[in-house]
């Protein structure tokens, strides 16, 4: 609900601070070894499914082999005893969380406990599992206790979210529900809190908190720059300064830590999106950098009442290492389809190589082994061979994005997203319009209900002047017509009348598209993608509601990047548009 950007000049990203603090947590909290010939020692590391959102997104399983974790289990799953073997806990310091611990005591399933807890661990929990180290006689067996603050996700070099377990309980729908009692909201603070603690200190940073008055962000505010004073106060356990700290880290140049409520910016959640891993987030199951698909499934959806066929599901990750990804995840979508048609382009030329070479010395079939002992001639053969891992890797990643960018093609296809996202950017940066509105919420092929829905309420939401009741009611007749669910509209009504006393409406800039004429032609005939009817979109530069509040502090007119600073975004829960639909539905029924 809260999307706080923080900018500062940070020598290292979010992601690798994380992935550092996370490497030497496994390696007993020790600095890990340079040198990578010595054996590691091997462990085994148990975690809660908060400890394993907050590692699979950094660090692979080949990578905890690599630093001796022989075995990764969930906290919570039936576990046999290991009695020669050390145990790395990283988990919350929940009830259930440490009654297992001591459960894992009294049975002496482990050589020895290293105890890293997410967050900070309260005295009297301490105390608990202390009782129940003396009553199990294991007390010389639970050899360290750490608090390692770091609870949070980063999903990218410069993102990261508070939370992907339970984050119902911190959503947008949670903090604006009417019912909502005080105690509640103070419990939705602090946890907001904990975690924006967390990731100040894994920075090494005390930030300059700014924050607009009156709402959930004001009070985290407050809360946090509390927190903030009282470890600052206390020079010796401080986790800003002294020891925890490396040298230097600690500067006067702190980052400016802008905390926003999500009520300043109700449209960009729900715009249609262009480039490609905001549409893969749009349209398919994208979550904490991992994207699972229907094998072979086309965007058709099973008859009503009907059971779906089974399928199989595919997981693909979309990494760091991934050079594709890197480069294109902000790009338009048609320029990812070209790009991937390129990438196998090149790659096939580079495998008809391999192939010819291999039949110009009659090695047609033969194994690599013999290929290398031939040594003259082969020179350049070798040079190829020893390329196959390389150009393997690379046809799994083609093979990847061929696969991803085809079913986000079929969404495109079939619900028109194209005509959606291009009439959205008019509606929100003022343009002329070129068809009207009902049209396309009348159109039966145009998309499904939730598109027609995101589509109307951001005409709702951009609009200076509501439509006239008359108007209203015409609208809200072709809505229905189409199966849409009007709560989410009541709630955006009631919402808009709130923010009319109190605040100025937001403004979207003249960002607008330049359609750049039907792909008919564009791509070659030999594509994987059949781009027939798409429009070729190309997008302008955007200035959202956040970014321009970002601006107007940092008292810079031009762009942030130029001046060598760095922004880094976070926020409290991420939801594609899809789940922020659901929970302003819920609000509206109320």
């Amino acid at each position: 609900a809260s999307s706080p950007p923080t900018t500062s000049k940070m020598a290292a990203s979010v992601r690798e601070k994380q992935t550092v603090a996370l490497k030497r947590m496994l390696n007993f909290n020790a600095p890990p070894l340079k040198n990578t010939a010595a054996e590691p020692v091997w462990k085994v590391l148990i975690y809660d499914r908060f400890g394993q959102d907050i590692i699979s997104p950094l660090l692979s399983v080949k990578e905890l082999r690599d630093m001796g974790i022989t075995l990764h289990l969930l906290l919570h799953s039936d576990r046999d005893p290991i009695p020669d073997v050390p145990a790395i806990y990283f988990i919350m310091p929940t009830e259930e969380n440490i009654d297992r611990i001591c459960q894992d005591l009294r049975n002496q399933l482990y050589e020895s406990y290293f105890l890293n807890f997410i967050s900070a661990i309260s005295r009297s929990k301490l105390e608990d599992i202390a009782s129940a180290a003396l009553a199990a006689n294991a007390v010389s067996q639970v050899t360290k206790v750490y608090d390692q603050y770091l609870n949070f996700i980063t999903l990218e070099d410069d993102m990261f979210v508070l939370c992907h377990q339970n984050k119902e309980l911190i959503s947008y729908h949670a903090i604006n529900r009417a019912d909502i009692q005080d105690t509640d909201m103070e419990a939705i603070m602090d946890t907001i809190v904990d975690s924006l603690f967390c990731f100040f200190v894994t920075l090494g940073a005390v930030p300059i908190i700014r924050c607009p008055r009156g709402n959930a962000a004001e009070m985290v505010a407050v809360k946090l720059d509390k927190k903030l004073r009282e470890n600052l106060r206390d020079a010796r356990n401080s986790l800003f300064t002294g020891d925890n700290m490396a040298t230097g880290q600690f500067s006067f140049q702190r980052p400016l830590f802008v905390l926003a409520d999500r009520n300043v910016d109700m449209a960009t959640p729900l715009h249609h999106t262009w480039t490609y891993q905001a549409l893969i987030h749009d349209v398919l199951d994208f979550q904490l950098n991992r994207v699972a698909m229907e094998e072979g499934a086309g965007a058709e959806p099973s008859p009503a009442g009907a059971r779906p066929k089974k399928k199989n599901r595919k997981t693909y990750d979309l990494t760091a290492a991934d050079r594709f990804w890197q480069k294109h995840k902000g790009s338009p979508f048609p320029e990812v389809a070209e790009s991937v048609q390129e990438e196998l382009d090149t790659y096939r030329a580079q495998e008809d190589e391999v192939k010819r070479l291999k039949s110009i010395m009659g090695l047609e079939g033969e194994d690599e082994g013999a290929i290398s002992m031939l040594s003259d001639n082969t020179a350049k053969l070798t040079s190829a061979v020893s390329s196959l891992p390389e150009l393997l890797e690379k046809k799994r990643l083609i093979d990847l994005h061929t696969n991803v960018a085809t079913a986000v093609l079929d969404h495109i296809k079939s619900r028109k997203l194209d005509v959606y996202f291009e009439y959205e950017e008019k509606l929100m940066s003022k343009s002329t319009l070129d068809k009207s509105l009902l049209d396309i919420i009348s159109d039966p092929d145009a998309g499904t209900p939730e598109d027609k829905m995101r589509l109307f309420l951001i005409y709702y939401i951009a609009a200076l002047q509501a439509p006239s009741e008359s108007d209203l009611e015409q609208y809200k007749t072709a809505l229905l017509d189409a199966g849409c669910d009007l709560s989410p509209l009541n709630y955006i009504k009631q919402w808009k009348a709130f923010t009319k006393m109190a605040a100025t409406p937001a403004n979207y800039g003249n960002s607008g598209v330049k359609p750049m004429g039907l792909f008919s032609r564009v791509m070659n005939t030999g594509s994987q993608f059949v781009m027939e009817g798409v429009k070729n979109l190309v997008l302008k530069q955007h200035n959202l509601p956040v970014t321009r509040i970002l601006d107007n502090l940092m008292e810079m007119k031009s762009n942030p990047v130029k001046q060598g600073k760095k922004v880094v975004y976070g926020c409290s829960e991420l939801f594609n548009a899809a789940q922020f639909i659901k929970q302003l539905s819920q609000l509206g029924q109320k």
